[in-house]
């Protein structure tokens, strides 16, 4: 692979082979990144409403007066 890029010049290495990468993969490399970060929403969004499930039931369970131990 290194011998067929040699004879080329510096700006179809740098620019032109990538472009065409990312126009090829684009649509891939999109799914991908948007698959990652609506993953990342989905597991912050669980750990905000776990966090506020236990919050809410340590508040109500600490402000009752007959509490009871497991």
């Amino acid at each position: 692979m290194r011998e067929i890029f040699t004879g080329l010049p510096w700006w179809v290495k740098w620019i032109a082979v990538p472009v065409i990468a990312l126009v090829v993969f684009g649509g891939l490399i999109a799914s991908v990144v948007g698959f990652v970060i609506g993953l990342l929403f989905k597991v912050l969004v669980f750990v905000a409403l776990v966090g506020g499930l236990i919050y809410a039931v340590r508040k109500f369970t600490s402000s009752s007066s007959s509490r009871s131990d497991w």
